[in-house]
């Protein structure tokens, strides 16, 4: 089991947690209804994926 052989500064410490933050989360307009909506999705308002209907909304 590794141990470390020094005490790891508060700078090194906060420069490695500055990746651990949340995304804020992609979105684009649908098309056909002009809803927010995630990227390669079908919408959930309209039913519609790539200009054609994939479900019935």
């Amino acid at each position: 089991m590794g141990v470390p052989k020094r005490r790891v500064s508060k700078q090194r410490k906060r420069q490695r947690r500055a990746n651990l933050k949340l995304a804020v989360p992609t979105l684009v307009r649908c098309p056909h209804c002009r809803q927010l909506i995630m990227p390669h999705r079908v919408c959930p308002e309209c039913g519609y994926y790539k200009a054609r209907e994939v479900t019935k909304a």
